[in-house]
C-alpha cells in the first residue's frame, strides 16, 4: 500500500530526527568487523553479518580430553555502576573486559571451557568511534579467555539514555563433560581453601565505594590520589579491570585431573556477598568455611574506603572481595601441586581457609 504525507509541503521527519542514527550503526558494524574476527577459534562458522552466529562442537576441550557427554553451561552478566566511573573519567575501553570477565568468571566454577560469548549494548547516542572502544574491550577479554565473540547488538535508545551514557550486558556459553562438573558434590571437611588474588574492586560493590570515595561529602573524589595508591588517582584504581581467571582455572583442571583423580572439589568466583556468600553456597549442606582473614594481604584501595567511610570489617567482607577473587576448593594431598601449578600460571595464591563441618562461616583471626 502507497503511503502519502498529509500535507504535500510538509517535510519528511527520519528516524536519525527521533534521535536514532541507522548510518552510524552500519559505520560501527564495519568498524568493528576485524576486532570481532580476530577473536575466533576453531568451531566458529564465519558468517559475519548473518542474524545468528553459528559454532560448532569439538569432541574434545582445550586438555585436549575426549568428551564423552558434553553438557553446555551459560553465563550472563553487566558490569554494575562500575560504569559510572567510567563516564566520570571518560575512560570506557577497559569495561568490555569487565563485560567477559564477570560472565566467563563464573562459568569455569562449573568446570566449564568457555566457547563463545555475545554482548548487548544499550546508547543514549551512537557514536562509532566511541563504541569501537568498548567492543575492542570485548574483544581483548575474549582473546585473553580463548572465547570467541561471535554477535551482539546495539540498540540506541535516546530516550532511554543520556547521549554520552551507556548500558552493557554480555553472555557466555562454555562446555563440560557431564563427568567431570564441578559441583560441589565431593567436598569434605579438611579440603583446602585456594584464594587467588583479585586485581582490585573489579565489578561488584561499587555503589558503597563511591559513595565513600566519589559521591558522599567529604569524599576525596575521582582525581585525588592518596599517597596509599602509589601515584594512582582514585578513578584510576577503581577503573582497573577485573582479572580474568580462565587460563590458570583451565591449566590446573588439566594438570590435576585425570579419570582416577578429581582433587578440585569446588571453585567460587568473588563477586557481590564476597567470601562469605560465594564459597559456602557451592559447599553441601552441613558444611562451611573457616577463613583466616591474616593469610592475604590487603589491598590499598579497600583500606582507603574502610577508613574514609568509616566501613567495619563485617560490611567490608560483605561487599567487595577483599583482595581475593577465586577460590578453589581442592583435597588436603592436591593442595601444595595446586598453588605451584596456579603460582607458575602467573597468578598469587594463598591458602586463605578450610572446609569445615557446621553452618556459619567461621573467621579463625576472630578466634584468637
Amino acid at each position: 500500500m502507497l503511503l502519502t504525507m498529509t500535507e504535500s509541503n510538509s517535510k519528511s521527519i527520519t528516524y536519525k530526527d527521533s534521535g536514532v542514527d541507522i548510518d552510524a550503526g552500519e559505520e560501527m558494524v564495519g568498524r568493528i568487523k576485524s576486532m570481532v574476527k580476530d577473536t575466533h577459534i576453531p568451531g566458529v562458522l564465519d558468517n559475519f553479518g548473518s542474524f545468528a552466529g553459528l559454532f560448532q562442537l569439538a569432541k574434545s576441550n582445550r586438555t585436549g580430553r575426549e568428551l564423552k557427554n558434553p553438557v553446555l553451561a551459560a553465563c550472563t552478566d553487566g558490569v554494575g555502576t562500575k560504569l559510572a566511573v567510567a563516564f566520570a573519567m571518560n575512560k570506557i575501553d577497559t569495561v568490555g573486559i569487565d563485560l567477559v570477565a564477570m560472565s566467563v568468571n563464573d562459568l569455569i566454577c562449573g568446570g566449564a571451557e568457555p566457547l563463545i560469548f555475545l554482548d548487548y549494548l544499550a546508547v543514549g547516542k551512537l557514536e562509532p568511534a566511541r563504541m569501537a572502544e568498548i567492543v575492542k574491550g570485548i574483544a581483548d577479554g575474549c582473546k585473553a579467555s580463548g572465547c570467541a565473540l561471535i554477535g551482539g547488538e546495539t540498540a540506541e535508545m535516546p530516550s532511554f539514555y543520556k547521549p554520552d551514557e551507556f548500558d552493557m550486558a554480555g553472555f557466555a556459553v562454555g562446555i563440560v563433560d557431564k563427568d567431570e562438573i564441578i559441583e560441589g558434590q565431593n567436598a569434605a571437611a579438611g579440603d583446602v581453601i585456594l584464594g587467588i588474588a583479585s586485581d582490585g574492586i573489579h565489578s561488584n560493590g561499587y555503589g558503597l565505594a563511591r559513595r565513600v570515595l566519589l559521591d558522599g561529602d567529604n569524599a576525596p573524589g575521582k582525581d585525588a590520589c592518596p599517597p596509599i595508591l602509589d601515584g594512582q588517582s582514585i578513578g584510576e584504581a577503581m577503573l582497573v579491570p577485573t582479572r580474568l581467571y580462565v587460563d590458570p582455572i583451565m591449566k590446573l583442571i588439566g594438570e590435576l585431573h585425570s579419570d582416577n583423580a578429581r582433587p578440585i572439589h569446588a571453585m567460587a568466583h568473588i563477586t557481590g556477598g564476597g567470601i562469605e556468600g560465594n564459597i559456602p553456597r557451592v559447599l553441601p549442606d552441613g558444611l562451611t568455611v573457616k577463613i583466616d582473614r591474616n593469610s592475604w594481604p590487603n589491598l590499598p584501595l579497600f583500606e582507603l574506603v574502610a577508613r574514609l567511610g568509616p566501613v567495619d570489617q563485617s560490611e567490608m567482607f560483605r561487599v567487595f572481595n577483599m583482595g581475593i577473587g577465586y577460590a578453589v576448593v581442592v583435597s588436603p594431598e592436591a593442595a601444595d601441586d595446586a598453588l605451584r601449578i596456579l603460582n607458575e600460571a602467573g597468578e598469587t595464591c594463598y591458602r586463605i581457609g578450610e572446609v569445615v563441618a557446621g553452618d556459619e562461616v567461621l573467621w579463625a583471626d576472630e578466634e584468637e
